[in-house]
């Protein structure tokens, strides 16, 4: 059995709901509650990224740069020099999107604990559409030495996430969704950065998922036992530092794995995967996500069945490799 505290009620229709972002406001008044030197910068959405919680607390250590996400960094990383811990935030679209060479030479290079909010990230952002649904942040930031990339899986790891990077004293760049999502965590449940987590113990096939699609690759495996695969859930909220350990660990046990995110596979989750077993354990890895195209408008539900990343449709390609891909067994 798994030792990770899972929510009760996950598995059912009525199980609740709240946009992890509402986890990172709380969590984030929480660590300027802690310590007083944490300051928060935002680029003109202090609602959207659920900022205000911190700026009603402590106004004096809120700044509002405006739409202008280079200075926002710029600034942060100043601050930062001065001893500040300063978390910026905006879509991710814009940041690290617009900003992503000011992040990399003021914050990165110089090992600045700058934390790098991108909200609304991700197809949960539905109606905004392909410009404003962020699918190459991970690979972007994942890419960037010194930077620690998080993706929380509910509202309640969001919280954890924000209290953690805030203690950690590097860059590091949590990507937030914009929409309700189901939580399938505990306040019990463990977070730790650079740790993944086993929700279900299974022999057949290693799941990895990373972010809100953790909750859908939950949902594939209850489907995928019914049709008699005993599949093992691994949680991934830190992609870099990756968790090698139980990855392998992992995939030593099953033969054979998938990667499921709602990013671009390439240099996502799934990139960091393979290209950990390329080096050390080569077993068979599906890699699940956005292929190479942009994102599309429509409720954040029917983005995710349009590109096929509810957990029915993983199911179904994961029950396809199964067919082809036979288990890795040591001496191959």
């Amino acid at each position: 059995m798994s030792s990770f505290n899972l929510n009760p009620n996950y598995a059912n229709s009525d199980v609740e709901r709240e946009a992890n972002r509402a986890g990172f406001g709380r969590g984030l008044k929480k660590a300027g509650e802690l310590d007083k030197n944490v300051v928060a910068l935002c680029a003109d959405l202090t609602e959207s990224v659920q900022m205000h919680l911190f700026k009603e607390a402590f106004p004096k250590r809120y700044i509002e740069v405006g739409v202008a996400e280079q200075n926002l960094v710029t600034v942060a990383s100043g601050l930062a020099r001065a001893g500040k811990i300063p978390f910026t935030a905006s879509y991710a679209a814009f940041s690290p999107g617009r900003n992503w060479e000011q992040i990399k030479t003021t914050a990165a290079l110089n090992d600045q604990p700058v934390k790098v909010v991108g909200g609304h990230a991700g197809l949960y952002t539905g109606p905004d559409g392909a410009t404003h649904q962020m699918l190459e942040d991970i690979a972007l930031m994942r890419v960037m030495p010194n930077m620690v990339v998080i993706a929380p899986g509910d509202s309640i790891e969001a919280e954890k996430a924000t209290v953690a990077i805030a203690k950690n004293g590097k860059p590091s760049y949590l990507r937030l969704a914009r929409d309700k999502v189901p939580i399938f965590s505990t306040l019990e449940s463990p977070f730790e950065i650079g740790k993944a987590y086993v929700l279900r113990e299974g022999k057949d096939i290693s799941l990895f998922g990373t972010g809100t699609m953790t909750y859908e690759v939950l949902m594939a495996a209850e489907i995928l036992a019914k049709q008699g695969i005993n599949a093992e859930v691994v949680h991934v909220p830190t992609i870099k530092p990756l968790d090698n350990k139980t990855v392998l660990k992992s995939l030593e046990k099953t033969g054979r794995g998938a990667t499921v995110e709602e990013a671009q596979i390439a240099g996502g989750l799934g990139g960091a995967i393979v290209e950990l077993t390329s080096e050390e354990l080569p077993v068979p890895i599906k890699r699940l996500g956005v292929e190479d195209r942009y994102g599309e408008s429509g409720t954040p539900r029917e983005v995710i069945e349009a590109f096929e990343l509810d957990g029915e449709s993983i199911a179904k390609k994961i029950i396809e490799f199964i067919k082809r891909a036979p288990q890795y067994k040591k001496g191959y």
